[in-house]
């Protein structure tokens, strides 16, 4: 089995793109079978080679690697040879018609209440005519000339799949300049490169049956290739997630601290009845199937993934994330401040609370209070048991108890009203600094 993943490199990775990728990926690891990257880089002026460099870092940090990897400005021979079949078999056909006189033939049609498709004008030119446009300077298009028929196959996760093809105008597969539209190089790229399995988004539907069509007019046996379309993502909101990339960018998540784990495990369940769990894609491969995937649209919810991201990152021993704590950092702030993270960026904040010089406003009406803790700071070192050996001796001399005693002291330690558990992090404060912190509350 082989499956590809195409990319434009025309910008960066989505989380769209991710889960097609990723989806392409777990099958044919399931399978034993080969991923292929392939860049579809025939739109020479937004292709960047900046752009599939950061695709193939984006893919690596999900942990997605490749058997393959070509891009398609490399293989136009390729598709010279497989159009010259075309134009010979009478399936592919020069146009010479501007856009101006293509909308005004879409108008005309619709004001007559017919579908706006391509009349097939062209088809009734003669050589000579082709040749005198020729010698006037023109430079045709190429149509391909599509089916009377109805496309079907057994789409994997859609079902049963029909496209009918008259009401499809002829889609052109060479510009006036020469170059290959990404319908018929990926067409070509698909049967020359053995793919057996191809899955994309269900806005690429319609799109298959046109493609169907030109892979059997190259010589495709039909159901050589299996198809299978993701319905496509909404927001939280059930909004299209297209005016969100921004957001939903791997990049944008990368920096901002979002797990890789965390995001294949919730691309990889996306859709599905599955709640999902975190991990990277190797562990994942056994327990995926697309047969779990639903055919409704899935939500595609931040504040889910952030919520994966957290358990997981609750989860992790100081071994797996000691490269990525700031300098310094040892287990124990790792053990003290990983209940609390939403992400491992968020340690940084965390260590410079423990070590640093956090920002600690004055609790005029806590003053005696404070001055009171502060007398009664126990001696170093200190352990798990300090916190609790202290704030059970100044509930004792104060009568307070709940918010009233543990709140002042987090807010004078720590300048914040939430954070890990004081018992493993005010060791990590020591009592040097405790005591500082505490004269600053007190005034």
């Amino acid at each position: 089995m082989k499956f590809r993943f195409a990319p434009s490199p025309t910008g960066y990775l989505h989380v769209g793109n991710a889960r097609a990728a990723l989806a392409n990926w777990l099958v044919a690891r399931k399978a034993g079978g080969t991923f292929v990257l392939r860049f579809d880089d025939t739109d020479t002026e937004r292709s960047k080679p900046e752009y599939a460099t950061a695709i193939e870092e984006d893919m690596r940090w999900l942990g997605l690697d490749w058997d393959e990897s070509f891009r398609q400005s490399d293989r136009l021979p390729s598709y010279e040879a497989a159009a010259e079949k075309l134009k010979a078999d009478g399936r592919l056909y020069p146009c010479f018609e501007s856009e101006e006189e293509l909308r005004f033939k879409r108008d005309m049609r619709q004001r007559q209440g017919r579908p706006p498709v391509y009349d097939r004008a062209a088809l009734q030119m003669t050589q000579e005519q082709y040749e005198r446009a020729l010698a006037n300077g023109k430079k045709p298009y190429w149509r391909f000339k599509l089916s009377p028929r109805t496309v079907e196959w057994q789409d994997h996760v859609l079902g049963h799949r029909a496209v009918k093809l008259p009401p499809i105008s002829d889609p052109v597969l060479i510009r006036a300049d020469g170059s290959f539209l990404y319908t018929f190089t990926s067409v070509v790229d698909d049967l020359e490169t053995g793919v057996t399995g191809i899955i994309r988004g269900e806005d690429h539907v319609t799109n298959t049956g046109v493609q169907i069509d030109i892979m059997e007019a190259l010589g495709m046996k039909p159901g050589t290739i299996d198809f299978a379309h993701l319905p496509l993502l909404t927001d939280a909101e059930g909004g299209p997630l297209s005016k969100r990339l921004g957001s939903m960018g791997l990049r944008q998540l990368r920096r901002d601290g979002v797990e890789p784990a965390a995001l294949a495990g919730y691309l990889a369940a996306l859709g599905s009845s599955a709640d999902p769990v975190a991990g990277m894609p190797a562990e994942l491969a056994a327990g995926y199937s697309l047969s779990k995937i639903s055919r409704s649209t899935a939500r595609f919810d931040p504040t889910q993934l952030l919520a994966l991201n957290r358990r997981y990152l609750h989860s992790l021993s100081f071994e797996a994330v000691k490269d990525r704590l700031p300098e310094g950092a040892d287990e124990a702030f790792w053990l003290a401040v990983r209940g609390n993270l939403d992400l491992l960026t968020e340690a940084r904040d965390w260590y410079d609370i423990a070590y640093g010089k956090p920002d600690i406003s004055p609790q005029p009406d806590q003053a005696e209070f404070l001055r009171a803790a502060l007398e009664a700071l126990p001696p170093g070192p200190w352990d798990e048991a300090t916190w609790s050996n202290w704030t059970r001796a100044l509930g004792a001399a104060s009568g307070r108890k709940g918010k009233a005693l543990f709140l002042p002291l987090r807010l004078a330690l720590t300048g914040e009203e939430h954070g890990p558990e004081l018992k493993t992090f005010l060791p990590l404060i020591g009592r040097e600094r405790a005591e500082q912190r505490l004269r600053l509350a007190a005034g």
